[in-house]
């Protein structure tokens, strides 16, 4: 396991279009999320320990938001060959077993990856109603014990920017498993 930090992406950049097959075989596009007040974009995947230990929180985000304006689209990047978690299979039994509310998408190219940034799982976008990042970076500052958590950035990004605020522009990065490029 090689721990990464996102790497930093200049705030007021475009969402990148997509348009890739979700877990459960339906495709989603950028516009499949434009009546969103916001867009969320993670990249996450199944086998990675410090997705799975904020999974419930992200998961919580869309439970707390979705009514709000949130919307939330969770991209798959990983090559499954040496990781058998990440086949799509196994992504779609997450889904279901966790009950996302968003899609899990599949970057089988890993072009999305690469046009975004991506260099670790999980890594969050927040994009404003312009589809402009407004926020890149940690989802808070415990990914081990969420009884420890004192600050729940992400969360609070998200509220200021419901409110009609701006997110900050001092952001510390995410971290976590590298993507699994394909050899």
């Amino acid at each position: 396991m090689v721990l990464l930090h996102s790497e930093k992406i200049p705030l007021g950049s475009a969402a990148v279009e997509f348009n890739l097959p979700s877990a459960d075989g339906k495709v989603y596009s950028l516009g499949d999320f434009q009546s969103s007040k916001l867009l969320l974009v993670m990249f996450i995947c199944n086998h990675c320990p410090y997705v799975q230990a904020v999974e419930d929180r992200f998961i919580q985000l869309q439970r707390d938001y979705a009514a709000k304006g949130l919307g939330m689209a969770g991209i798959c990047s990983n090559d499954p060959t040496d990781y058998p978690d990440d086949l799509p299979k196994n992504l779609l039994k997450r889904w279901k077993e966790k009950d996302y509310r968003f899609p899990y998408l599949i970057d089988e190219s890993q072009e999305v990856a690469k046009s975004y940034g991506a260099v670790c799982t999980p890594e969050f976008y927040l994009f404003d109603s312009d589809r402009n990042l407004a926020y890149h970076g940690q989802l808070d500052d415990n990914w081990k014990d969420p009884s420890k958590v004192t600050h729940h950035t992400l969360r609070e990004v998200i509220e200021k920017l419901l409110a009609g605020g701006k997110a900050p522009e001092s952001q510390t990065p995410s971290m976590g498993c590298s993507i699994k490029w394909k050899k």
